[in-house]
């Protein structure tokens, strides 16, 4: 994002009836969202969780994801998480895979299962190594295991049946030397046989459209779908922006400055704050979103309500 928008500006887009469609020029065609979810921990999160899902549900995604803890610390969780959706809801979902801390026979083990279980969709990440800090972490492939996530993209193939969902780091992996050496492993991992690559989160516009133009221009044609993530927690997201090396720019601390006590303000600033985001991405031709929901609905729910994204009726 090139530049600052005033708490006046954001309210204008929040409550604007035409939203960032009309103001980008776009026609009003529907955009196609995806919403990402984590298994809960407790009896707690999992009510938590469940009426994010219902919430969001009526809007139609083009999938839901499921996140894969460090070291598959969540498998279980997450297992259950991804079959309850296929059983209890319409939404297709994708469930996370990582091969960190786990033998192939493990991991071939789970991607079996998922397909037994109805599984078509698969979002294939290495990981962050059990016990680190997020990605920051040392990250030591097994002997036995899948080495990283082209390896792992490669043995959900072999199975078969899957449509294959990669990550993409718009400003480069922490443990990437150059963001073209970033490029030459999206490249492998769609020789393997993924279908599409998710973004990391990011706020830098610049950076994410220069990482959009150098990945066409090394020929790269599969959709890559930007991932916003809506944050109110100024102080969480600065912990989760340097675990995963996501810039904050000067600008969105600014908004978010003296607003420790103002809940209500923080959430219509991160609000506005996305929804532009989504607008400029438009402006380049955008039309599909992935939202990390953090298994809250109210922020995604209102920026999707400005993109455009309506109940779709039931049949």
């Amino acid at each position: 994002m090139s530049s600052a928008i005033s708490l006046s500006e954001a309210r204008a887009l929040l409550l604007s009836p035409l939203g960032p469609v009309a103001r980008a020029g776009q026609d009003a065609s529907r955009p196609r969202v995806s919403f990402e979810f984590f298994p809960p921990k407790t009896d707690e999160s999992e009510a938590s969780l469940w009426k994010a899902i219902q919430r969001l549900a009526p809007l139609n995604p083009a999938f839901v994801s499921v996140t894969y803890g460090a070291g598959g610390s969540t498998r279980e969780r997450t297992h259950r998480t991804v079959e309850r959706i296929l059983n209890e809801t319409d939404l297709a979902p994708a469930a996370h895979l990582t091969c960190v801390d786990a033998s192939r026979a493990e991991v071939d083990a789970v991607i079996e299962g998922y397909k037994a279980a109805g599984v078509r969709h698969i979002v294939a990440l290495r990981g962050d190594p059990p016990g680190g800090n997020g990605i920051g972490g040392v990250y030591q492939p097994r002997a036995d295991g899948y080495a990283n996530a082209t390896e792992l993209t490669a043995a959900i193939s072999r199975v078969g049946g899957f449509d294959i969902t990669v990550g993409a780091y718009p400003e480069k992996h922490p443990e990437s030397p150059s963001i073209d050496h970033d490029i030459d492993v999206l490249k492998a991992k769609i020789d393997a046989g993924a279908t599409r690559a998710v973004s990391q989160f990011f706020f830098d516009m610049d950076a994410f459209l220069r990482f959009r133009d150098r990945v066409r221009a090394a020929g790269i044609t599969i959709p890559l779908i930007p991932g916003v993530m809506p944050v109110s927690n100024f102080a969480g997201l600065q912990r989760m922006c340097g675990a995963c090396g996501t810039a904050v720019p000067g600008w969105l601390a600014a908004h978010f400055d003296g607003l420790d006590n103002d809940p209500e303000t923080r959430k219509l600033i991160a609000a506005s704050v996305a929804a532009e985001t989504c607008a400029r991405l438009q402006e380049e031709g955008f039309q599909d979103f992935h939202f990390y929901t953090l298994n809250r609905a109210d922020l995604v729910y209102a920026i999707c309500r400005v993109l455009g994204v309506r109940e779709q009726a039931s049949a």
